[in-house]
């Protein structure tokens, strides 16, 4: 029965996760439109990258790791098409940045991972190491969306981290700390346990910002005002304690 469920879980958690590798399309269409990168980061796609293929390696090592193989494997062949067209139209100097960290962690130490771990390390051994490994790397998967926070607050736009995103990083974290919990997997279930709360977090200033951009009615800190829906031609001062002005087209 707990093996049915875990199974079940597992499934869940493989459908939400390939939403989650599939949120990106849309920024990716826009970047083939617009041949441009603009202001996007890289960094979150090269660190799901390295995640899913260690994490794919780790089902390859593990007893009935099959769930976690497949999700894993697809989503590290999606990643490394995010990546590819990424360095395709970023900036020169963007581009060979990146072609070096690609270089460095997707390739020289993912390479020595696999190396070290078949030839120099042996029995159950193998699995503590790569679980240590993919516990690691999975905090930098989930916690890169902050690196994207920053564009947020600077730009007070949401599509440069989409929110439907960030929302299913955290229901995906929420499924799979439950798989987790029933195969009794220690690696998987401290990853997503911590990354569950930080998702949460990083979900929080974009919700904000999406509610400012499609005028939803908001009270005032400082006076307990209600102000109204906003037009396309207005814009809040951060420097009036919340008053709104209009903006006026330079001659």
């Amino acid at each position: 029965m707990m093996a049915s469920l875990s199974f079940i879980i597992g499934l869940i958690g493989n459908i939400i996760s390939m939403l989650v590798f599939l949120s990106p399309v849309g920024t990716f269409k826009r970047v083939v439109k617009k041949k441009s990168t603009e202001s996007f980061k890289g960094l979150p796609y090269v660190c799901t990258l390295l995640s899913t293929s260690l994490w794919t390696f780790y089902g390859l090592l593990k007893p009935d790791g099959l769930l976690v193989v497949t999700v894993n494997g697809a989503g590290a062949v999606l990643q490394a098409i995010y990546v590819i067209l990424f360095l395709i139209y970023a900036p020169k100097y963007t581009k060979v940045k990146y072609l070096k960290l690609v270089a460095v962690l997707n390739i020289g130490f993912l390479g020595l991972v696999v190396g070290i771990t078949l030839f120099a390390i042996h029995g159950s051994v193998r699995l503590t190491v790569v679980g240590f490994l993919c516990a690691g790397f999975t905090l930098g998967m989930y916690g890169s969306p902050l690196v994207s926070m920053r564009t947020v607050i600077q730009t007070k736009s949401v599509e440069y981290m989409p929110f439907f995103l960030s929302f299913f990083l955290f229901l995906n974290a929420g499924v799979w700390c439950c798989y987790a919990v029933l195969v009794k997997d220690f690696f998987i279930g401290v990853s997503t346990k911590c990354n569950w709360f930080r998702v949460g977090i990083s979900s929080a200033n974009p919700l904000r910002r999406l509610q400012e951009q499609v005028g939803v009615s908001e009270i005032s800190g400082q006076n307990g005002r209600r102000f109204g829906s906003l037009s396309p031609e207005k814009s809040r001062d951060g420097n009036n304690g919340g008053k709104y002005y209009e903006k006026r087209e330079k001659p």
